[in-house]
């Protein structure tokens, strides 16, 4: 049979059902790495390494959105309460703002070793392991390894991804490091096309060296010399000894109450403090006296108020100022915001806000453990650069730093940059109900406040929330809606100032995974994003 390449429909004509389970459950954007949770599950493991092999597997069956040389956070319901892991890494030691500008830069670019800090997915994979892990790495990993070995089917949206990811790739970066990652991610010489099979043996050989060490080998062995030296050859920041610093760092979530119901965020870096921010704002309105263009107006408004704290101070909290958190999260500072939000649309002074790659999954197990994680490349395959005979792809995270010394994000060496990546999870009294995420950069809170939302006041399932289309605010006035999103309604937002465009392709509206427990049966309820080769596998 000859494979015929059809470019992605947008958008699917199809919705999803609910899937429900009650011994485990495992949901991501692709059905390999959701599969190889659930085998882990039915192994013996729990949650915690359901989701590590998960995480493993998407960095080879989704390279498009994450990878090895990525960073990652997890929330982990655990012992009867949340925990939360923030591996992000630190920008380089030898970089600074005045070596960028000395060299011609004005701010952060995309492609190259510039943007390249220190990757943080496979410290949160021994992390999770060690502290609540129940079977051994390497058991663990071995999916994603033979995965890496063997080769897999690449799925239709995977496939129109990377088919971007190549154009984009093959225009924008310098020919000889462009080589280096064509020579790794594609299939004579582009990007696979549904049904074909890739396969990467540099990358399984690097998994099993991370298996084998508990990732020793990539922060201070033989993986950590291999990028030291590419970097050094290339010109880059990025050292060994940065490599050998590092450690994830275990923090305590942060919370806010919307109708009766905690949603937790991981605390910055990390940019849901701005889903919270909005919650706050909204709680304090009253939607069942307002239609539903009343309502989407100020969830948009809320939005970019809350936006426009976050991209000024949201960054490494050591380089925040004291009581920050508490002072955006606080109900005082809600009122304040709330009283800014009039009948017409808002011009706020924030920035355009770029599209990016990211994968979430969550997953559950019988003994009540769940887990929310969420690991990057940060802008598809991140900085471009492959080290050569690892399959490592390293991320760009470093472009969100901005080169303005009185910016709260400022570069400065060994800072942690404002994080787009955010898991999710609800509770209520004190019980688990469960995880959730949205991926696609600064898509992520809006897409948490809206299939928040769709939950809490509209009542759906976890599928039937992120079925609803959505929307994206931009930047000042400008709003990108799905094409399904109702006319009526959008033309009534346009009534408000707000200048609405249909956005050109799903991953601006981000991609999704739900799974809600029933605390009385402990009967699990997942649901995928339409908008990816979703699954939710049950057991």
């Amino acid at each position: 049979m000859k494979l015929q390449f059809n470019p992605m429909e947008y958008p699917y004509p199809s919705r999803r059902t609910a899937v429900y389970g009650r011994k485990g459950m495992v949901a991501t954007s692709q059905q390999p790495a959701a599969q190889a949770g659930l085998d882990i599950l039915k192994k013996g493991g729990n949650a915690v390494d359901a989701a590590i092999a998960a995480a493993a597997c998407l960095t080879v069956v989704e390279p498009t959105s994450n990878g090895i040389g990525g960073d990652a956070f997890a929330l982990v319901w655990m012992k009867d309460r949340l925990h939360g892991l923030n591996a992000s890494g630190p920008a380089p030691a030898g970089i600074s703002i005045e070596q960028l500008e000395a060299s011609g830069l004005t701010e952060m670019p995309v492609y190259g070793w510039t943007p390249v800090t220190v990757p943080g997915a496979p410290s949160a994979w021994a992390a999770l392991s060690e502290r609540f892990g129940r079977l051994a790495l390497a058991e663990v990993l071995a999916p994603a390894i033979r995965y890496a070995e063997e080769g897999y089917a690449v799925s239709p949206t995977l496939s129109y991804f990377w088919s971007m990811a190549f154009e984009r790739h093959r225009k924008e970066m310098e020919p000889e490091l462009f080589g280096q990652w064509q020579g790794t991610f594609t299939v004579n010489g582009r990007a696979p096309r549904p049904g074909e099979i890739w396969s990467s043996p540099d990358h399984a050989s690097t998994l099993r060296a991370i298996a084998e060490s508990g990732a020793e080998a990539f922060y201070r062995g033989g993986l950590a010399e291999q990028i030291d030296a590419y970097s050094r050859a290339n010109g880059g920041y990025l050292r060994a000894g940065d490599l050998a610093a590092y450690r994830p760092e275990w923090v305590e979530p942060i919370s806010s109450n919307y109708k009766g119901y905690d949603v937790w965020e991981i605390p910055p870096n990390g940019q849901g403090i701005v889903t919270l921010m909005a919650l706050n704002i909204l709680k304090g309105l009253e939607p069942e006296t307002m239609n539903d263009a009343r309502i989407c107006h100020r969830r948009i408004e809320a939005v970019k108020l809350a936006f426009e704290d976050g991209l000024w101070e949201v960054t490494d909290p050591a380089f925040m100022e004291s009581g920050a958190v508490q002072r955006l999260l606080s109900e005082e500072y809600a009122a304040r915001q709330r009283e800014r939000i009039a009948e017409e649309a808002l011009l706020p002074g924030t920035p355009p806000i770029p599209t990016g790659g990211t994968v979430y999954l969550c997953t559950a197990d019988d003994e009540g453990n769940m887990v929310s994680y969420i690991q990057s490349n940060y802008m598809e395959f991140g900085s471009g650069l492959v080290v050569p005979g690892t399959g490592i792809a390293l991320h760009n995270r470093g472009h969100s730093f901005s080169l303005n010394p009185a910016h709260h994000n400022a570069l400065q060496p060994g800072k942690r940059t404002y994080h787009t990546i955010i898991p999710g999870f609800l509770s209520r009294d004190g019980q688990p109900i469960g995880p959730f995420g949205v991926m696609g950069a600064f898509m992520q809170p809006q897409g948490h406040l809206q299939v928040l939302l769709n939950t809490l006041d509209e009542g759906m399932n976890p599928q039937a929330a992120l079925d609803m289309p959505r929307w994206r605010w931009e930047s000042g006035r400008k709003v990108l809606i799905e094409p399904s999103f109702p006319e009526d309604l959008a033309e009534a937002l346009r009534q408000r100032g707000h200048e609405l465009e249909i956005g050109s392709n799903p991953g601006m509206f981000g991609r999704g995974q739900i799974i809600w427990r029933d605390p009385g049966t402990g009967v699990l309820c997942g649901g995928t994003d339409p908008r990816t080769d979703g699954c939710v596998a049950a057991w």
